[in-house]
């Protein structure tokens, strides 16, 4: 087979144009930043989609109808060298090259690193793009594949955290009870991965700009005429990728996670504990059962923030019809806020995007428009949803946009609602054909599937901080693409109740993690199937009580409900997992806030931090919160110990539990009771916790967990005390407490300070030391020696 063979005829600031010389297609190859280049495909001039809605350069929101494709002002746009040489073109910053084979178009990709040009990538030799259709229709990239190379990524995927050999979907689906090895695909479109290869200890990623179904093959396919190789594949669009230097896996996250925008930085309240159950709500006594929840909480001495009101609220018989209070079951649901808000708990509800044909506003909105059209806009694509049919909301439509926002605040928020929980949004519309607004300019939902989650959380985004511009939005939402970490809490769906979930829900949030959606959590206890076994549920308790997000939730096949009392005998061992959690929540608060300023996951694998040690990336049932604290959750039914592999560090690791400190680069046995989560810190650390019980807010006292080596060493920490719910942070209209800890073999020195327009808080910390540490601590001019003090050392603020 003839390649096509290309020609560079134009140079911009900004990179290369190629033509292809026995075709249309037009090569636009951009040089983004030192680290990040990117190649766009069309043919001629013409974009298909000429709007992005999931690249967002550091940006914190864009514009409903998106973002111009071609927008390149949130770019630095560095200087770049280029040269040919008979049929290759370079182009290169100081970080990054790539050498372009013009006869087929073929792309070599090198790094440098530590002074040396590292080759990282390459595309297939053989057929790597879909010149002149020559592949079928749609779009192709095939690269080179080594048999070593380790794939993460590519949002909420099922099985092992190497996707190596797998092949998945990314094509939105309701999946309801997913076995959490194998079903694809699930709710969401990440259409990005990153390559790490062992040997070369180097890391890059790829992110397709592209939301119409598509397959990622990462090996599960093999041809005798390309060798080794991987491909992505999608039905319509441009073929638009970004690839993202490292060398490190942390560097490419970091990076991938800048390009599709901020994290949204959540208030305080939403860390606690967040009850919820479709029970409660789908009971004929609905407000009454929801009344007791309040009341076994403080029974049960259960620490609770908040309550997600399951779409039960909103029924008219059996069905559910989002913005309609049921009244039998509610009947006074401003009084059912104020209970709750008086118990120290917030409101989050359920709202759906598909109305069905009974609904009461649906021929409303029908004559209006603003539903997702038949292929012959003649009326309204009639499609399942839940036990009927329905229609989904147009969110490309300005009117459904401002619709929805009035809805939320004239049936929510005005009644004192908190927060939406934007759920079943993963628009399952088959007909490709099905035509949308499309901000005045009409088109088919083709590759706008992803994209109407994602604009529907941004409305009702948009609808709470209207509602409340001086406080920070908290909202969850199921489904979405690229970018939906800008608004939303999500979580990894509605998963089946076995040992089985719970061990393979831990990859599944890490690849979320390293796909930029730092704030997940999963539905504790398990949301389908049987009610979970007292050993179980005490396991995924543990497992998620230092997760962003916990929430114990159900719809059991039984009819019974997943509580933190649904078990006597295992009550105690839950509120002692619900009271850790509380004791971390300033720890989670300051890891939320580096995630939104620095773009740092909460959430990671050993090997995001302490790649240099090759064991780091070994699959394990562990995972990392922040880059001092270790999970070694239990995972398996009986097991009383867990063998847990420490990264090499020279400050060693502690035991939380014990006190006991161990050198890194080994795997150690801990014992691991029913009535206890293993957990590590790594040597000269800090950990900010509460000292008391319950909500993190208004404490009169900080307490500062410190871990200093046996051998000496140094830590810092500048942590944030601010109101946990305004913008103040962002103006130096709060308080920052600033740490530093030195120790040597003999002292333990530590210094107290404090940044911003506002005191401190609180009017005292307290130092905290692992059992069994005896050297003395100076802080300023005075001393303590832990043993007479039990470890607990009580210092006043500013002096």
């Amino acid at each position: 087979m003839q390649e096509s063979l290309f020609s560079p005829y134009e140079i911009k600031p900004y990179g290369l144009h190629f033509q292809q010389e026995d075709g249309p297609a037009v090569v636009r190859l951009f040089v983004l930043e030192e680290n990040l280049f990117r190649v766009l495909i069309t043919e001629g001039e013409h974009l298909q989609e000429p709007k992005t809605w999931t690249v967002a350069p550091g940006l914190e929101d864009i514009p409903y109808e998106g973002r111009d494709r071609l927008d390149l002002s949130p770019f630095s746009l560095p200087d770049f060298r280029y040269w040919r040489e008979k049929v290759t073109v370079t182009v290169e910053t100081d970080q990054l090259r790539a050498v372009v084979n013009l006869k087929g178009f073929r792309i070599t990709w090198f790094e440098n690193h530590r002074g040396r040009w590292t080759p990282i990538a390459c595309d297939r030799q053989t057929q790597s793009y879909n010149w002149n259709r020559s592949l079928g229709s749609g779009l192709f990239h095939y690269l080179e594949r080594d048999r070593k190379d380790h794939y993460y990524g590519l949002g909420k995927k099922t099985g092992k955290l190497n996707r190596h050999g797998r092949r998945y979907r990314m094509n939105n689906l309701d999946a309801m009870g997913y076995d959490a090895e194998t079903t694809d695909p699930l709710y969401k479109h990440i259409p990005f991965y990153i390559t790490y290869h062992p040997e070369k200890q180097m890391a890059y990623g790829l992110f397709y700009d592209n939301l119409s179904p598509s397959v990622f093959d990462m090996g599960a396919e093999l041809d005798n005429y390309h060798g080794f190789y991987r491909y992505f594949q999608a039905e319509a669009g441009d073929l638009d990728y970004y690839f993202i230097g490292g060398p490190r896996v942390r560097d490419v996250v970091k990076r991938y996670t800048w390009l599709t925008g901020k994290t949204a930085f959540p208030p305080r309240w939403s860390l606690g504990y967040s009850g919820s159950t479709m029970h409660y709500t789908d009971a004929p006594d609905a407000q009454e059962q929801l009344q007791q929840f309040i009341q076994d909480c403080k029974t049960h001495q259960i620490p609770c923030s908040s309550f997600q009101l399951s779409s039960g609220y909103t029924s008219i018989d059996a069905k559910r019809y989002v913005f309609h209070w049921n009244r039998d079951k509610i009947p006074e649901p401003e009084k059912l806020v104020q209970t709750f808000a008086e118990n120290g708990m917030k409101l989050c509800a359920n709202i759906k995007p598909c109305l069905l044909q009974d609904h009461p506003r649906f021929q409303e909105l029908k004559e209006k428009g603003l539903l997702v059209q038949n292929r012959w806009r003649e009326k309204p694509e009639i499609v399942q949803f839940w036990d009927d049919t329905g229609a989904y909301l147009d969110f490309t439509h300005p009117e459904t946009i401002r619709w929805w926002k009035d809805q939320i605040q004239e049936q929510l928020l005005q009644v004192g609602i908190a927060s939406t929980w934007n759920d079943n949004n993963e628009y399952e519309i088959w007909d490709s054909e099905a035509q949308v607004h499309g901000f005045g300019s009409p088109r088919s939902i083709q590759g706008l599937r992803p994209v109407m989650p994602l604009l529907m959380t941004q409305a009702s985004y948009h609808s709470q901080r209207e509602n409340a511009p001086t406080e920070r939005p908290y909202l969850i939402t199921r489904s979405g693409c690229s970018g939906m970490q800008r608004y939303a809490q999500t979580w990894t769906g509605d998963n089946y109740t076995s040992w089985k979930t719970l061990k393979f829900n831990i990859p599944m949030g890490i690849g979320l993690s390293l796909s930029g959606i730092y704030n997940f959590g999963h539905d504790i206890g398990g949301f389908s199937g049987p009610a979970p076994e007292p050993e179980l549920l005490i396991r995924w308790v543990q497992n998620g009580a230092l997760l962003p997000r916990f929430t114990i939730h159900s719809w059991n096949d039984d009819g019974t409900v997943n509580e933190p009392w649904m078990y006597p005998e295992a009550t105690t061992l839950i509120r002692q997992s619900l009271q850790l959690r509380y004791r971390f929540l300033p720890y989670l608060y300051h890891l939320f806030y580096q995630a939104h300023a620095y773009d740092q996951p909460i959430v990671r694998p050993a090997f995001y931090d302490y790649g240099h040690d090759p064991h780091s990336f070994k699959e394990s049932d562990d995972f990392f919160v922040g880059s001092l604290l270790l999970v070694a959750s239990v995972v398996e039914k009986g097991a009383r110990e867990r063998k847990v592999y420490l990264p090499r560090h020279s400050a060693g690791w502690f035991d939380y539990h014990t006190g006991q400190w161990y050198e890194g680069g080994q795997k150690i046995h801990l014992d691991a009771p029913l009535d206890r989560l293993p957990l590590l810190f790594r040597g000269n650390s800090i950990i900010p916790v509460t000292t008391g019980k319950g909500n993190a807010d208004n404490e009169e006292q900080r307490g500062l967990l410190l871990y200093p080596s046996p051998e000496g060493g140094e830590a810092e920490l500048r942590l944030l005390e601010d109101d946990g719910i305004s913008y103040g942070y962002q103006t130096g209209d709060c308080a920052w407490l600033t740490v530093h800890l030195e120790a040597t073999r003999e002292e333990i020195r530590v210094t107290l300070g404090s940044e911003g327009k506002k005191p401190l808080p609180y009017q005292a910390i307290q130092l905290l030391l692992p059992p069994g540490e005896n050297r003395r601590v100076r802080v300023g001019d005075k001393s303590w020696h832990p043993l007479d003090h039990n470890g607990k050392i009580n210092v006043k603020v500013g002096g």
